[in-house]
């Protein structure tokens, strides 16, 4: 179903149609799709480095180089591993961040071979997210070989932790505080007809309950359950009522607990997910999810009058998940520059919705920000059959280069959106 799509502004749709109509801009198009063999080897080359999260520095290193060989000379790893290059504009200009996230699903060991079938490519990881540094990388040598030189400087960043329990840290520490961002575009999957113009939220806790345990017969009565407990708190918000809009989800991903079948739970745990593109409503749900837990405990405490203090049940709660939701307005430059980018291109919007990406981060503090395709097909991700259609690919680039034009401006002759 395709979400409501935001009316392009005619300010913004001449301003990328007259990029498009610059030889400059032509050229750096025509690069891209000429240089669909070179962006597809080097796509091969970087799903074939194990990068799982929380171990992505190889695959940054690998990164880093190619930014250098392609022309970048200010290129850092920083602190939490994010690999970010810089080209510079006049110095006066804002600072646009073009994002693809490096890390992978996969744990260290997987077998990431990638063989070839015509325009197939089937790897784990060929898609997600090798084809967003693909499209990342080739901006930039597009950029460099038609010799345009913006007004504002473009940030090139490979970014970690963006999977799972990642909790998107590369993308939080881009925007600590330490760099002056302005715009923000992250390369995550491929549909070039998808727009993502929103951040879900995901909030996501792992909640312990926890006592002394005992024998199944002799202490029944006196010691308390955690996992009957843990039973009472799925039971209070397995038919919670929520909003379809703003669409808002919770589920228990995961149960752990016991030891024995004849033995009463000293230990049970879950994760949960929360999600919400709306700040109010994920807070409304989290202190709803959370008081549930409390209660459930307290329910099973007070199942067991006999149990003495020291086997009373308790919750110990630790969040393992932070993404900040957010939803850009229809007149967010960056969701304008990528309508019209779109449609000079004869790109149809297929989708314009929320999702969970590096955008989060600077949705979430009113920073201009997208996310868009990559180019090709991506099937099966997150799975060892994942595998990508390299058919059209060059689209990707091309799009994210109209876009960035659009938002940074050309030094001397378009002005800056951003």
């Amino acid at each position: 179903m395709t979400d409501r799509v935001p009316e392009i502004e005619e300010a913004m749709l001449e301003r990328v149609r007259g990029l498009a109509a610059r030889d400059d801009v032509a050229r750096a198009m025509t690069i891209c799709k000429e240089q669909v063999a070179e962006a597809m080897a080097e796509q091969v080359k970087i799903a074939e480095i194990e990068s799982p999260t929380f171990a992505e520095k190889v695959r940054g290193e690998a990164v880093m180089e190619l930014m250098r060989s392609y022309g970048l000379t200010d290129v850092v790893m920083d602190p939490s591993g994010n690999v970010v290059g810089r080209r510079p504009g006049t110095g006066s200009g804002p600072t646009l961040a073009i994002a693809a996230h490096l890390d992978t699903v996969f744990p260290a060991g997987t077998d990431l071979k990638v063989r070839r079938e015509g325009n197939l490519y089937y790897g784990p990881g060929i898609g997600d997210n090798a084809s967003g540094i693909r499209s990342m990388l080739q901006v930039l040598r597009a950029l460099e070989g038609a010799g345009i030189r913006t007004e504002g400087d473009i940030l090139f960043v490979g970014t970690v932790g963006e999977e799972g329990n990642g909790d998107i840290r590369g993308a939080k520490a881009l925007f600590d505080g330490s760099r002056k961002i302005d715009g923000f575009m992250a390369l995550d999957m491929a549909d070039v007809n998808t727009l993502q113009n929103g951040a879900t939220g995901a909030h996501r806790w792992r909640l312990s309950i926890e006592g002394e345990g005992g024998h199944s017969y002799l202490d029944y009565g006196h010691v308390p359950s955690a996992i009957h407990a843990m039973c009472r708190a799925g039971a209070l918000i397995a038919d919670l009522d929520l909003p379809e809009t703003p669409k808002t989800t919770y589920t228990i991903g995961t149960i752990k607990g016991g030891t024995t079948v004849n033995t009463i739970a000293a230990k049970c745990s879950v994760d949960v997910d929360l999600r919400s593109v709306d700040v109010q409503e994920l807070a409304k749900l989290e202190e709803t999810v959370l008081a549930a837990f409390e209660k459930a405990v307290e329910l099973e405490n007070a199942h067991w009058p006999k149990a003495d203090a020291a086997h009373q049940l308790k919750l110990v709660k630790t969040q393992i998940g932070n993404r900040p939701a957010g939803l850009r307005p229809d007149n967010c430059p960056a969701v304008q520059a990528a309508l019209a980018a779109m449609a000079t291109m004869g790109i149809e919007v297929k989708q314009c919705r929320p999702s969970s990406t590096d955008a989060n981060m600077p949705m979430s503090i009113n920073i201009p920000a997208v996310c868009i395709g990559t180019g090709g097909v991506t099937n099966l991700e997150h799975s060892l059959k994942e595998f990508f259609d390299s058919t059209d690919m060059e689209k990707g680039p091309q799009l994210a280069t109209l876009i960035a034009l659009a938002l940074v401006g050309i030094r001397d002759e378009v002005k800056a959106a951003l």
